[in-house]
């Protein structure tokens, strides 16, 4: 594989890890296809926007404690493997304690933020406390996925494929089945907690595949509670991020009921399905980013930019497309209830833009060990989104919640710029958001023709 010939980019750069890269963008692809295919598509049609509205529910509330419970570990443990890979079996054992620990907590508190919400709320939530309770498990299940951590400090992006295009295609195909055989809407629901436990056996299997035992891990205290100094911040970091992407949804049922809900669930699918690509492509080029801060601090700062532009011209070119394409997406593909959806979506499909930025500079955040800044910009943006929600949402409904989300994406990538350490770092995204790199270098080989 070589890297995409787009002026401004050194190919050679990256040529070390383009194939974990490609293998970690073949899992997400795949992951995509069936996830738009079936949980975006095929379900919705089947349930009805109101029985989609009860059905994403319980993962929206649950997606807050299975973000906190994580413990922002996932970055820090691949580093710690890639500095001390001989102590793989106790990085992993420790991180892997803390974080069943931390989702064993978590249920009990899902439960009460569920009461809580009953009480206070304008109307009822939309699923009952049973279905919340069944997917508050997927907190417990999310402790196996550490094992990633692993595959992505040795470039070993293959397996992650296997794994992830794995489970998803045995998930999508229960999920036809289910379909097919009509079944009701609880069926649906334990299949939440299904592809959660498939995703973590799956891991499991391939790490014993490659001769080692999850079984033979060591819990080692002073490096947990490394990993927990280190990492409160990009917890609690997690956990706004999750506040500022699904707060709009729970709020959204709040005023405008399970149907609206529902309808708003599909817009969030198709617009956040494309979040795969930052992710792949930090999580692959990670190494290569902190081998040369530490060998090469100018080539450091070179990838970073090159990273950025990256982001920018894969975000803009999905945002355009589908933009110019949502009437169709809903026309074709949903039932008549849905196709209010469309301009939502056009406008929800803007703020990956910035996600995709954000989600590269968090890379930054971590190599310098800026990790509470990382917190302090995630604060920012759910702080923004709840108050524009509560402003917006109310008025304006479905495009009013992407509104929100998009200007609360952009305000917390940017608010790097008003802390003099990281300001020098937050113009370099405003550079590449304008591709100041690429053109320079278009308008430069032009003057030479």
């Amino acid at each position: 594989m070589k890297l995409p010939a787009l002026p401004g980019f050194d190919a050679h750069a990256f040529d070390k890890y383009l194939k974990n890269t490609g293998w970690l963008l073949m899992a997400r692809v795949g992951s995509l296809l069936i996830k738009m295919l079936v949980t975006a598509v095929v379900l919705p049609n089947y349930l009805g926007d109101a029985q989609t509205g009860i059905l994403n529910y319980p993962l929206v509330l649950a997606s807050f404690f299975v973000a906190a419970s994580s413990l922002g570990t996932d970055s820090l443990v691949t580093r710690e493997l890639l500095v001390h890979p001989q102590q793989h079996r106790t990085i992993l054992g420790s991180a892997f304690r803390l974080r069943l620990f931390s989702g064993l907590t978590a249920i009990p508190l899902i439960y009460f933020a569920y009461l809580c919400i009953g009480h206070y709320a304008p109307e009822p939530p939309a699923a009952p406390l049973s279905y919340v309770a069944i997917v508050s498990f997927v907190c417990v299940a999310q402790s196996v996925n550490i094992i990633d951590c692993y595959f992505q400090s040795i470039a070993k992006g293959k397996f992650i494929m296997y794994v992830q295009v794995g489970a998803n295609l045995l998930s999508a195909l229960l999920k036809l089945v289910l379909i097919v055989s009509g079944a009701s809407l609880t069926a649906f629901v334990w299949m939440l907690l299904a592809d959660a436990a498939l995703l973590s056996l799956g891991y499991v299997y391939v790490y014993r595949a490659q001769h080692h035992n999850p079984f033979h891990w060591k819990f080692d205290r002073a490096v947990a509670l490394n990993l927990l100094k280190h990492s409160w911040p990009l917890a609690l970091s997690s956990v706004f991020v999750t506040l500022y992407m699904k707060i709009d949804q729970l709020m959204l049922d709040a005023f405008w009921g399970k149907s609206a809900l529902g309808v708003y669930a599909t817009v969030v699918t198709l617009s956040e399905g494309w979040y795969f690509f930052p992710m792949a492509l930090v999580a692959a080029l990670f190494p290569a980013l902190m081998h040369a801060r530490r060998d090469d601090p100018a080539r450091y700062q070179k990838r970073l930019q090159q990273l950025y532009e990256l982001m920018v011209i894969i975000s803009i070119g999905i945002a355009l497309i589908t933009t110019f394409a949502a009437p169709y997406i809903y026309q074709w593909l949903y039932r008549p209830e849905f196709h209010i959806g469309a301009p939502t979506l056009a406008i929800h499909i803007w703020a990956g833009v910035f996600v995709f930025l954000g989600t590269a500079s968090g890379q930054y955040l971590i190599a310098e060990n800026l990790t509470r800044i990382s917190f302090l910009r995630t604060a920012i943006g759910a702080l923004t989104n709840v108050l524009l929600n509560l402003w917006l949402l109310p008025r304006y409904g479905m495009n009013g919640a992407a509104v929100a989300t998009l200007l609360a994406y952009f305000i917390s990538t940017f608010s790097v710029l008003l802390i003099p350490k990281t300001r020098q770092h937050g113009f370099s995204m405003l550079k590449a958001l304008v591709l100041w790199n690429t053109l320079s270098t278009l308008a430069h080989k032009s003057e030479k023709k």
